[in-house]
Order: C-alpha cells, then sequence, then structure tokens
C-alpha cells in the first residue's frame, strides 16, 4: 500500500510537467494578442510601438521554448509570476479565491453523497415501483438539464418569484444552497443511477440470501451486506465527481456571482491572462490527482480483496 501511494505521488510532478506544457501550447496557439489585451486594461493607445514595448515587458518577445523554460524554472520554486490584471503574485490570486471553490464544491459532494445513498437504496428496494420510477426521471432530468440553466431556475423561483434566498454573492448558507444544488445536478443523478445499479447487482448474491435464511434483520442485510459491497463502485465514481464538480464550477459560479476561483479564471481567460490561467489548470490537476489518490486508497480498504500489494491485488 506504502509503495503504491509513493508511486502515485512520483507521478505527481510528471502529470503536472504534461499538463503545463499542453496548456502553455494552447494558450499561445488561440487567437488574439495579451500584449494587446493588457494595453486596453491598462488604457494605453494600443499603437505599433506600444505593442512591442508590451511584449517586451511581458516576455513574449522571446521564442516560445524560452518562455516556456523560463516559466517552467519559476514555476518549480511556486513562482507562477504576476498577473498581466493585477500585477499581483499569480500564487496569491489563486490562494485568495481557491477557499471559496472548495466550499462550494464541498457543499455540493456533501449533496450528491446525502442525496444519491438513500434515493439509489430507495429506488433499488423499491424496483418497478413508484419511488423507482420517480428516481429514474429524477435522474434522467439531472444528466439532460445544463447545471447553469437549472441554476437560472433556481434563481428565478426562490429568488424572483418566492423571495426566499438571495441570487448573488457567498456568505451565509443562504447564499451556498442555490449554486451548491446547481453545480451538485449532475452529479447526483449519476450517483443515483450507479447505486441503483450496484445495489440490484448485490441484492441477489448468494451472500445476501445466506444472511436472509440466518435470520438478519432487513435493515442489517441492507446495509451492511448489499450496500457495502456495493460501495467499490460508488468510490470509484467519486474520485470522477471531483472533477465534474471543480470544471462545473467555473460556470456556477459565473451564474451566481460566486467570487471562486472558476470566475476568476473565466476573467483571465477575456484578459488572456496566462500565468493565472497556468497556475489555475496546474492547481486543479494537483487537486484532481490527489482526491483521486485517496479514492484508491479507501478503495483499497473497502474491499480486502483489492488490497494493493496483498495476495490477489493489484500489483
Amino acid at each position: 500500500m506504502a509503495r503504491y501511494i509513493l508511486g502515485r505521488l512520483a507521478m505527481l510532478p510528471v502529470i503536472l510537467l504534461a499538463v503545463s506544457l499542453v496548456v502553455f501550447l494552447i494558450l499561445r496557439m488561440a487567437p488574439g494578442d495579451p500584449a494587446q489585451s493588457w494595453l486596453r486594461i491598462s488604457q494605453i493607445p494600443p499603437t505599433e510601438e506600444n505593442l512591442v514595448m508590451a511584449r517586451e515587458l511581458l516576455g513574449l518577445d522571446r521564442p516560445l521554448p524560452v518562455q516556456y523554460a523560463l516559466w517552467l524554472e519559476k514555476a518549480s520554486r511556486l513562482d507562477f509570476g504576476r498577473s498581466y490584471v493585477t500585477g499581483r503574485p499569480v500564487m496569491d490570486e489563486i490562494l485568495y479565491y481557491l477557499p471559496a471553490t472548495l466550499e462550494l464544491a464541498g457543499a455540493s459532494l456533501l449533496i450528491t453523497m446525502g442525496l444519491s445513498v438513500p434515493l439509489g437504496v430507495l429506488a433499488a428496494l423499491r424496483k418497478d415501483r413508484l419511488p423507482d420510477h420517480l428516481t429514474r426521471a429524477m435522474a434522467f432530468a439531472g444528466v439532460s438539464i445544463p447545471n447553469f440553466w437549472f441554476g437560472f431556475l433556481l434563481v428565478w423561483l426562490f429568488s424572483m418569484e418566492l423571495g426566499w434566498l438571495p441570487p448573488l454573492g457567498r456568505g451565509g448558507w443562504e447564499r451556498l444552497v442555490m449554486p451548491a444544488f446547481s453545480l451538485a445536478l449532475m452529479s447526483l443523478a449519476v450517483n443515483t443511477r450507479l447505486i441503483r445499479a450496484s445495489m440490484l447487482e448485490t441484492m441477489h448474491q448468494r451472500y445476501v440470501l445466506y444472511a436472509r435464511a440466518r435470520g438478519v434483520g432487513e435493515g442489517a442485510v441492507v446495509w451492511r451486506h448489499m450496500f457495502v459491497n456495493a460501495l467499490i463502485p460508488i468510490l470509484t465514481a467519486t474520485g470522477m465527481h471531483v472533477g465534474e464538480l471543480l470544471g462545473g464550477a467555473v460556470v456556477v459560479e459565473s451564474v451566481f456571482s460566486w467570487p471562486g476561483v472558476g470566475r476568476f479564471a473565466v476573467g483571465s481567460i477575456f484578459n488572456r491572462d496566462f500565468p493565472v490561467l497556468q497556475c489555475f489548470m496546474l492547481v486543479m490537476t494537483t487537486i484532481f490527482v490527489v482526491c483521486n489518490l485517496a479514492v484508491d486508497v479507501a478503495y483499497a480498504v473497502a474491499d480486502p480483496r483489492m488490497r494493493l500489494g496483498g495476495a490477489g491485488g493489484r500489483p
């Protein structure tokens, strides 16, 4: 187990290096001139002389391999440069906005797990009955409705029509509810269907029949035998949900004016703020890889057959 974890951690620099190179090249190939954007933000006339000065100031006048090598050398010391827009260190900017995004993604993950487990279990236990039909219809709608459109619906209903919740900003649970539910919609629907399918697969296994034959209570059969053994694919999907939530936060934060790093990154895209976008992608990749590592460890702990390095386990 320890060797596996260390091996995965050793792969992290390689993954970050590959991501940084891809992001660097994509940003440079995208249309538009960051020097022109910088002049516009600085309210400097975009004359040819000023463009040359801006490119030289921002280091964009050098060949691409030199630009990447210089950036990589600084990034290895956690110096990701300064934002073209604010002039502040990029890492300071990311760390300022990151807690809001983690709060939103964490609340959405709690909603996903807290609602999908009882809904999925209920749908499996009441297969082809009304609770199952309602749950499947909800899951179908959840994977079909874009989270930004669902966010607009929530704002229209609970803010404009009912006046129950504030529509924008951050601060208190009442401002967290709508963006968290909007962000969790897709993951909630997918997880509910996955739990239902896993429960249906395990409920006809022999160990479940033997437990009932021994007179074990129905609650213990459902949760200690069926659900525990259906937990493996759920843990695997949790790692995917982290990526979905982090990616979806970029859009949801813009809808609800949530002051997170995703909304900050969207503004950086429009301003062609290369240092911010490169740092943003590396931070998000690190979080995603670490969360998937945690899921793999939980996967091995939950199922002794999958213990890494043990008999019958993966190498």
